[in-house]
Protein backbone atom coordinates (compact mmCIF):
# COMPACT_ATOMS: atom_id res chain seq x y z
CA UNK A 1 0.00 0.00 0.00
CA UNK A 2 1.00 3.59 -0.55
CA UNK A 3 -0.60 6.69 0.94
CA UNK A 4 -0.66 10.05 -0.82
CA UNK A 5 -1.35 12.84 1.64
CA UNK A 6 -0.59 16.37 2.82
CA UNK A 7 -0.05 16.51 6.56
CA UNK A 8 -1.21 20.09 7.33
CA UNK A 9 -4.65 19.71 5.75
CA UNK A 10 -7.66 18.68 7.88
CA UNK A 11 -8.76 15.56 5.99
CA UNK A 12 -5.26 14.07 5.88
CA UNK A 13 -4.90 14.89 9.59
CA UNK A 14 -8.04 12.88 10.40
CA UNK A 15 -6.42 9.84 8.83
CA UNK A 16 -3.01 10.56 10.36
CA UNK A 17 -4.44 10.65 13.90
CA UNK A 18 -6.38 7.44 13.24
CA UNK A 19 -3.21 5.68 12.06
CA UNK A 20 -1.10 7.15 14.86
CA UNK A 21 -3.47 5.95 17.57
CA UNK A 22 -3.56 2.44 16.12
CA UNK A 23 0.18 2.30 15.39
CA UNK A 24 -0.26 1.87 11.64
CA UNK A 25 2.67 2.72 9.38
CA UNK A 26 2.24 2.94 5.61
CA UNK A 27 4.65 4.16 2.94
CA UNK A 28 3.54 7.70 2.14
CA UNK A 29 4.22 10.58 -0.21
CA UNK A 30 3.39 14.21 0.45
CA UNK A 31 1.36 16.02 -2.22
CA UNK A 32 2.05 19.73 -1.83
CA UNK A 33 -1.34 21.44 -1.88
CA UNK A 34 0.28 24.86 -1.44
CA UNK A 35 1.71 24.55 -4.94
CA UNK A 36 -1.48 22.83 -6.21
CA UNK A 37 0.40 19.60 -6.87
CA UNK A 38 -2.88 17.72 -6.39
CA UNK A 39 -4.17 19.33 -9.60
CA UNK A 40 -1.22 18.24 -11.72
CA UNK A 41 -1.36 15.47 -14.30
CA UNK A 42 0.94 13.16 -12.33
CA UNK A 43 -1.31 13.06 -9.28
CA UNK A 44 -4.54 13.05 -11.27
CA UNK A 45 -3.29 9.86 -12.92
CA UNK A 46 -3.39 8.34 -9.42
CA UNK A 47 -6.54 10.05 -8.16
CA UNK A 48 -8.63 11.77 -10.86
CA UNK A 49 -10.65 13.47 -8.09
CA UNK A 50 -7.52 15.52 -7.28
CA UNK A 51 -8.05 15.22 -3.53
CA UNK A 52 -5.92 14.00 -0.65
CA UNK A 53 -5.55 11.64 1.03
CA UNK A 54 -5.61 8.69 -1.36
CA UNK A 55 -4.61 5.15 -0.42
CA UNK A 56 -3.44 2.90 -3.26
CA UNK A 57 -3.84 -0.78 -2.36
CA UNK A 58 -1.51 -3.51 -3.53
CA UNK A 59 -4.01 -4.58 -6.21
CA UNK A 60 -4.23 -1.05 -7.60
CA UNK A 61 -7.53 -0.12 -5.97
CA UNK A 62 -7.57 3.54 -4.91
CA UNK A 63 -9.50 4.66 -1.81
CA UNK A 64 -10.05 8.41 -1.68
CA UNK A 65 -12.48 9.06 1.20
CA UNK A 66 -11.13 9.24 4.75
CA UNK A 67 -13.99 7.28 6.31
CA UNK A 68 -13.57 4.56 3.67
CA UNK A 69 -9.82 4.35 4.22
CA UNK A 70 -10.32 4.14 7.98
CA UNK A 71 -12.95 1.43 7.60
CA UNK A 72 -10.55 -0.60 5.46
CA UNK A 73 -7.64 -0.14 7.85
CA UNK A 74 -9.80 -0.96 10.89
CA UNK A 75 -10.43 -4.40 9.38
CA UNK A 76 -6.72 -4.95 8.80
CA UNK A 77 -5.65 -3.55 12.17
CA UNK A 78 -8.45 -4.30 14.68
CA UNK A 79 -6.41 -3.47 17.80
CA UNK A 80 -7.46 -0.24 19.53
CA UNK A 81 -10.80 -0.12 17.68
CA UNK A 82 -11.91 3.36 16.69
CA UNK A 83 -15.06 2.63 14.69
CA UNK A 84 -17.03 0.92 17.48
CA UNK A 85 -17.19 -2.68 18.66
CA UNK A 86 -20.94 -3.28 18.74
CA UNK A 87 -23.60 -2.66 16.10
CA UNK A 88 -24.89 0.32 18.08
CA UNK A 89 -21.44 1.85 18.63
CA UNK A 90 -20.60 1.50 14.94
CA UNK A 91 -23.86 3.22 14.02
CA UNK A 92 -23.20 6.00 16.54
CA UNK A 93 -19.66 6.63 15.26
CA UNK A 94 -20.75 6.85 11.63
CA UNK A 95 -23.72 9.03 12.57
CA UNK A 96 -21.51 11.46 14.47
CA UNK A 97 -18.96 11.49 11.65
CA UNK A 98 -21.74 12.52 9.27
CA UNK A 99 -23.06 15.20 11.63
CA UNK A 100 -19.59 16.62 12.16
CA UNK A 101 -18.81 16.67 8.46
CA UNK A 102 -21.98 18.61 7.67
CA UNK A 103 -22.22 20.73 10.80
CA UNK A 104 -18.57 21.66 11.34
CA UNK A 105 -16.13 20.61 8.63
CA UNK A 106 -18.23 21.87 5.71
CA UNK A 107 -19.22 25.09 7.44
CA UNK A 108 -15.60 25.93 8.26
CA UNK A 109 -14.49 25.01 4.74
CA UNK A 110 -17.22 27.24 3.30
CA UNK A 111 -15.99 30.16 5.38
CA UNK A 112 -12.40 29.56 4.30
CA UNK A 113 -12.87 28.80 0.63
CA UNK A 114 -15.45 31.47 -0.16
CA UNK A 115 -13.57 34.49 1.17
CA UNK A 116 -9.86 33.90 0.56
CA UNK A 117 -8.10 34.99 -2.62
CA UNK A 118 -6.06 31.81 -2.33
CA UNK A 119 -9.21 29.85 -3.19
CA UNK A 120 -10.48 31.99 -6.04
CA UNK A 121 -12.36 29.62 -8.37
CA UNK A 122 -11.47 26.82 -5.93
CA UNK A 123 -14.49 27.07 -3.62
CA UNK A 124 -14.76 23.27 -3.46
CA UNK A 125 -12.00 20.68 -3.30
CA UNK A 126 -11.46 18.44 -6.29
CA UNK A 127 -10.84 18.70 -9.99
CA UNK A 128 -13.72 21.06 -10.84
CA UNK A 129 -13.12 24.82 -10.75
CA UNK A 130 -15.98 26.33 -8.72
CA UNK A 131 -16.53 30.10 -8.18
CA UNK A 132 -16.71 31.54 -4.71
CA UNK A 133 -20.06 32.54 -3.15
CA UNK A 134 -19.32 35.16 -0.46
CA UNK A 135 -22.73 34.66 1.19
CA UNK A 136 -21.63 31.19 2.25
CA UNK A 137 -19.15 32.75 4.68
CA UNK A 138 -22.03 34.10 6.79
CA UNK A 139 -23.94 30.85 6.47
CA UNK A 140 -20.93 28.93 7.76
CA UNK A 141 -20.72 31.25 10.74
CA UNK A 142 -24.41 30.66 11.50
CA UNK A 143 -23.88 26.90 11.31
CA UNK A 144 -21.02 27.09 13.81
CA UNK A 145 -23.04 29.21 16.21
CA UNK A 146 -25.86 26.67 16.06
CA UNK A 147 -23.82 23.46 16.17
CA UNK A 148 -21.24 24.11 18.88
CA UNK A 149 -23.76 24.56 21.75
CA UNK A 150 -25.45 21.32 20.68
CA UNK A 151 -22.13 19.52 20.99
CA UNK A 152 -21.61 21.12 24.38
CA UNK A 153 -25.01 19.90 25.57
CA UNK A 154 -24.31 16.35 24.40
CA UNK A 155 -20.95 16.30 26.15
CA UNK A 156 -22.51 17.44 29.44
CA UNK A 157 -23.46 13.80 30.05
CA UNK A 158 -20.96 11.97 27.84
CA UNK A 159 -17.20 11.63 28.21
CA UNK A 160 -16.82 10.87 24.49
CA UNK A 161 -19.02 11.55 21.52
CA UNK A 162 -20.10 8.00 20.63
CA UNK A 163 -20.29 5.44 23.43
CA UNK A 164 -18.00 4.97 26.41
CA UNK A 165 -14.69 5.05 24.55
CA UNK A 166 -12.80 7.46 22.36
CA UNK A 167 -13.58 6.79 18.70
CA UNK A 168 -12.97 8.16 15.24
CA UNK A 169 -15.84 10.58 15.91
CA UNK A 170 -13.67 12.22 18.57
CA UNK A 171 -10.78 12.42 16.12
CA UNK A 172 -13.06 14.16 13.64
CA UNK A 173 -14.25 16.61 16.26
CA UNK A 174 -10.70 17.40 17.40
CA UNK A 175 -9.58 18.09 13.84
CA UNK A 176 -12.68 20.22 13.22
CA UNK A 177 -12.11 22.31 16.34
CA UNK A 178 -8.51 22.91 15.32
CA UNK A 179 -9.67 23.71 11.78
CA UNK A 180 -11.79 26.53 13.20
CA UNK A 181 -8.60 28.46 13.89
CA UNK A 182 -8.11 28.72 10.11
CA UNK A 183 -11.14 31.03 10.03
CA UNK A 184 -10.32 32.76 13.34
CA UNK A 185 -12.96 30.88 15.33
CA UNK A 186 -12.70 28.97 18.60
CA UNK A 187 -14.81 27.14 21.17
CA UNK A 188 -17.14 29.69 22.85
CA UNK A 189 -16.28 30.43 26.47
CA UNK A 190 -19.65 29.18 27.71
CA UNK A 191 -19.20 25.76 26.04
CA UNK A 192 -17.43 24.40 29.13
CA UNK A 193 -18.23 20.76 28.40
CA UNK A 194 -16.79 21.01 24.91
CA UNK A 195 -13.69 22.68 26.32
CA UNK A 196 -13.26 19.86 28.85
CA UNK A 197 -13.73 17.27 26.10
CA UNK A 198 -11.11 19.05 23.98
CA UNK A 199 -8.58 18.78 26.80
CA UNK A 200 -9.30 15.04 27.17
CA UNK A 201 -9.09 14.37 23.46
CA UNK A 202 -5.92 16.38 23.03
CA UNK A 203 -4.25 14.41 25.84
CA UNK A 204 -5.17 11.14 24.10
CA UNK A 205 -4.38 12.08 20.51
CA UNK A 206 -1.64 14.73 20.41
Amino acid sequence: MKLYTYDPAPNPRRLALFMQHKGIEIESQQIDMMSAEQLGDAYRAINPEATVPALVLDDGTVLTEVVGICTYLEELYPEKPLLGTSALEKAQVISWDHKLFLGLMMSIASMLRNRSDAFRDRALPGALDVPQIPELVNRGQLQLQDFLPKLDAHLANNTWLAGDNMTFADIDLLVSVDFMAWVKQSIPEDCVNLKAWYARASAQLN
